[in-house]
């Protein structure tokens, strides 16, 4: 992986990555840094990724509550 890479454009990658995969998104749950390096295969210092998961968890919560949203309104 580059390590010049534009963040949103990876979050949005390594999320369709994790919904498509809920053992994966199990992983990351638990330990989102290990998943993150695992999927990205580079083993890079916590705070570098830390951007990642934000916005990973950031975009995974968006997508819960517009799940729910819709549900309200069927």
């Amino acid at each position: 992986m580059d390590l010049k890479f534009d963040v949103k454009e990876k979050v949005e990658e390594l999320v369709k990555k994790l919904q498509s995969d809920p053992s994966l998104l199990k992983d990351f749950e638990q330990d989102p840094i290990k998943t993150i390096e695992k999927l990205v295969g580079v083993d890079l210092p916590d705070e570098k990724l830390q951007p990642l998961v934000s916005g990973i968890k950031a975009k995974l919560a968006a997508v819960d509550i517009g799940d729910a949203l819709g549900k309200l309104f069927k």
